[in-house]
């Protein structure tokens, strides 16, 4: 009997259904918490080829939620310790890893070889460069994100719209899995949340669930969803660029201060705090590009804001991601 007889019986799968979840390609950004079970059941189901894109290494407290690793794989690559969990679960399945993070440099490059794309980073500048990306190749994104007891999962992109068109701001506060919490079994059940709409997708389910969100709150035991196909795509002002994308010629702002990032973005760029921008009010040249650069990209979208209320050239936002340990601040 075949491996895949029972969701081949299927009548909404079949052959035909089948043959589409092998041609596939997804790239999965994360292989933490969500990336754990949407990998396992991808690979389960059959997935032709997985490309995992992930630069961060396993530590003590991802092992209550990320469920590929063990003990002994604690400092290894997330991103290589998963694909041989997944290689021996399934060794039909072809598998790639990228051991550096994603971001705008490397986006397109990583989006444009995907059938389809799934977010499963802790990261919500992560989710919008993926979204803005997708969206403009035309490219399927399965996103979610979880904190604490709840989260959602939706699909964006391709022929439904993009995640800013449901979330066209930053949240208030930059909280993540690692300053919020979150409960283990609740990433667990939003990742194969994804991992059912990511097949739904390959094998033309209808409804479709690109456009389609769900919420779950696990501390009251409850669940919802709505359809997006028809919200409106704004412009996307702030978009976010790479370090390696910012040239001479721009106007940059460094939001961390030495503390938290004793080298700067750039050798040129000035330390403001948001409050000391927004009360001092340096302006651009006319034909400068402003570039905001924080940790989270949290900070760079608020002194964004404070410039766009007064100036109307190119913004732009980077997120610089955790800082390396020696800069990182005792616990």
């Amino acid at each position: 009997m075949s491996r895949y007889a029972r969701q081949i019986s299927m009548p909404e799968v079949g052959a035909a259904g089948q043959a589409a979840i092998q041609a596939a390609h997804v790239v999965v950004i994360g292989v933490g918490g969500l990336g754990a079970p949407a990998l396992q059941y991808l690979v389960g189901a059959g997935v032709g080829r997985l490309t995992l894109v992930d630069g961060d290494v396993i530590s003590l407290s991802n092992l209550h939620r990320q469920t590929l690793f063990r003990e002994a794989d604690i400092g290894q690559s997330k991103a290589i310790v998963a694909a041989q969990t997944l290689r021996a679960l399934n060794g039909a399945c072809a598998i790639d890893t990228v051991e550096t993070p994603l971001d705008p440099a490397n986006a397109k490059t990583l989006v444009s070889r995907a059938t389809l794309v799934l977010d499963c980073a802790d990261s919500f500048a992560t989710s919008y460069i993926l979204s803005d990306t997708c969206k403009a190749l035309g490219v399927p994104l399965v996103s979610a994100s979880v904190l604490r007891f709840g989260g959602y999962v939706g699909g964006f992109c391709q022929m439904a719209p993009s995640l800013r068109a449901l979330f066209p701001d930053l949240p208030d506060r930059a909280e993540n899995c690692a300053t919020a919490g979150v409960m283990g079994p609740v990433v667990g059940m939003i990742g194969a949340a994804q991992a059912q709409m990511a097949l739904a997708y390959l094998i033309g389910q209808k409804p479709s669930p690109l456009g389609q969100l769900i919420r779950f709150d696990m501390q009251t035991f409850r669940s919802s969803g709505f359809r997006f196909d028809t919200a409106p795509e704004p412009e996307p002002d702030f978009r976010f660029i790479a370090p390696s994308q910012v040239n001479g010629r721009d106007f940059v702002v460094e939001l961390r201060d030495a503390e938290e990032a004793e080298t700067p973005v750039t050798a040129e760029a000035r330390r403001l705090t948001v409050a000391q921008f927004a009360d001092q009010r340096p302006t651009p040249d006319v034909n400068q590009r402003a570039v905001f650069a924080c940790r989270s990209g949290l900070r760079a979208w608020q002194a964004a804001r404070h410039l766009r209320s007064y100036w109307g050239g190119d913004i732009t936002l980077i997120a610089m991601g955790n800082p390396p340990p020696t800069e990182r601040q005792p616990i």
